[in-house]
């Protein structure tokens, strides 16, 4: 009766998944469309391919792509028409063999015009350049900054001069830059193929030029075209400030592929990696281990074992600090650090009854030696959240949780070795810092359909926001009852859990994107492979702590 019982809860759990994985599918879909069919046919009617036309004919057909920041705008700029996939497509993928980040602006979005978020996208797709010594592809197709919201865009650090900073950064640490101008690259846009080690540039399609004839008529009363102004032609054969001259897209591309045919080997850091292993369990099983609403505890080395590859796993301090698992696993192949949330009750060392999903005091030193171990082994970490944060109350404040958590998140901050975080659960309060949160420099960060995201729990924090809103009505003065309490409740929840939801964090690229989990083995392997190009160039150290 108990495994008929444990088969029912399987299928059900399952079932809840996939529908999950259906809503975050048609999301994807969507943001693949664009500015839509319309918008499409007339950039096609140009000669010119869709900015996910490009990508798909740039990379290496045979081999696996990630996706960064798909969702990035979800729900954002509606008073503006909306901004799909913030209207840049970013991917790390293969070019002729070799790994590399590619950024291509979708202009059937509002011309490619720059938001905000494109301007984050942007940088995201940098800093992962940076930090992982890849080369970057910029395939440029843009009329600029969006002016209506230029005030959000331009004057800011992490606004769109610093594209600009970065190019120039990038080009003094090594950094492959290439550029091909597939469409507009108006005003302070045209530095970013220039500022590139090499710029390609299709005729008749293509233009660069720091103002476009309407403000050069204004500006200075010359009438002049487009292509005189700033063709193919007059850059490649006159200015000089490209290196190229492409018939047409298809062409274009060729060239870049064969150029990153030509790149010399790169520097390795050097990660272990052995022939990979399939999981001891299947990993579309992680379905059914994962509990519906993530309502009810459940074993976490069990769903590890559907992501891991079969019998690598070896637990660091099985037997203490047990709401956190620490390991040393394979995944694909490659040597990794676990750090995962159990979720299931625990007793402690003590024999003290223990809650999944928080972290207590002994667990945050398994934690901060386990991560140590790491850096001293040139192991990378991978953190798995499923957290509701540090275990609160007298016991555990005279217990010094204040201090063991700090040494954890120390560890995390100053940990040298590449970190990757899968948040496939809660991810809450200091509990989202102490495992590797953005905050703390994740090669990547992903999120599972299930995830949620908040400075706490929704039903905590919608109780404690209706204690203040009651208050402030009674200092001015308005009744409240029963009825009036529940409705504003109600009403302070929905907004509120509606802020926790994935989606709501990968608009804002709080995370990289939502992934199907039988996805977390590919996308660790491919940031592992791409940190591989970034040797380490400090030690570990975790600097002052309060022992």
């Amino acid at each position: 009766m108990k495994a008929k019982n444990k088969e029912l809860e399987f299928k059900r759990n399952e079932d809840a998944f996939l529908q999950l994985m259906q809503r975050y599918r048609h999301m994807h879909d969507q943001v693949r469309l664009g500015g839509g069919a319309k918008a499409m046919a007339k950039h096609k009617e140009k000669g010119k391919m869709t900015a996910w036309e490009r990508i798909t004919k740039l990379l290496d057909a045979d081999r696996p792509y990630m996706e960064v920041g798909a969702l990035a705008a979800w729900g954002l700029y509606e008073e503006h028409g909306g901004c799909p996939s913030a209207g840049v497509v970013v991917v790390v993928g293969y070019v002729s063999g070799r790994q590399c980040v590619v950024v291509a602006n979708d202009a059937t979005v509002k011309a490619g015009a720059w938001f905000p978020m494109t301007g984050k996208k942007n940088l995201r797709a940098q800093e992962i350049a940076m930090d992982n010594r890849l080369p970057i592809i910029y395939l440029v197709d843009s009329a600029g900054v969006y002016l209506p919201m230029q005030d959000e865009i331009f004057p800011d650090k992490e606004h769109f001069g610093r594209i600009f900073r970065n190019n120039a950064r990038m080009s003094s640490m090594g950094i492959v830059q290439l550029a091909a101008i597939m469409g507009s690259c108006v005003a302070g846009g045209a530095y970013l193929p220039v500022m590139s080690d090499e710029a390609l540039i299709v005729d008749q399609t293509g233009s660069i030029f720091l103002a476009g004839p309407y403000l050069v008529k204004a500006a200075i009363g010359e009438e002049v075209d487009n292509e005189t102004l700033g063709g193919a032609s007059t850059h490649c054969e006159i200015s000089g400030v490209t290196d190229h001259k492409m018939a047409d897209d298809a062409a274009c591309l060729g060239t870049l592929r064969r150029l990153m045919g030509q790149l010399g080997a790169p520097n390795l850091a050097g990660f272990d990696r052995i022939a990979a292993q399939a999981p001891a369990r299947d990993p579309n099983g992680v379905y059914g281990v994962f509990p519906e609403g993530n309502a009810r505890p459940y074993d976490m080395e069990e769903l590890i074992a559907h992501l891991i590859d079969t019998d690598s796993f070896v637990p660091y301090k099985s037997g203490f600090g047990k709401t956190l698992v620490c390991g040393y696993a394979r995944i694909d192949g490659w040597s990794v650090g676990l750090v995962a949330n159990q979720r299931k009750v625990v007793k402690s060392a003590k024999g003290e009854m223990q809650f999944g999903g928080v972290i207590y005091s002994d667990s945050a030193d398994k934690a901060t030696r386990f991560i140590a171990n790491c850096n001293q082994r040139h192991i990378p970490l991978v953190f798995l959240q499923d957290v509701t944060g540090f275990m609160v109350g007298s016991r555990s404040e005279h217990g010094g949780i204040i201090k063991d958590g700090a040494k954890l998140v120390n560890a995390v901050a100053n940990s040298v070795v590449p970190k990757f975080t899968v948040v496939v659960g809660n991810s809450y309060g200091a509990g989202n810092y102490a495992l590797c949160g953005k905050a703390y420099d994740p090669r990547f960060i992903y999120a599972w359909p299930t995830a949620r995201m908040a400075v706490m729990g929704g039903e905590q924090a919608a109780k404690v926001l209706l204690q203040i809103q009651l208050s402030s009505a009674r200092i001015a003065g308005k009744a409240t009852d029963p009825e009036f309490e529940a409705a504003l409740l109600s009403q302070i929840s929905a907004r509120y859990q509606s802020q926790t939801l994935p989606e709501y964090a990968a608009a804002r690229l709080w995370i990289d994107g939502i992934i199907d989990p039988v996805e977390t083995r590919s996308m660790i392997s491919m940031g592992i492979e791409a940190a591989n190009h970034a040797p380490i160039e400090r030690k570990f150290n975790m600097g002052v702590l309060q022992v």
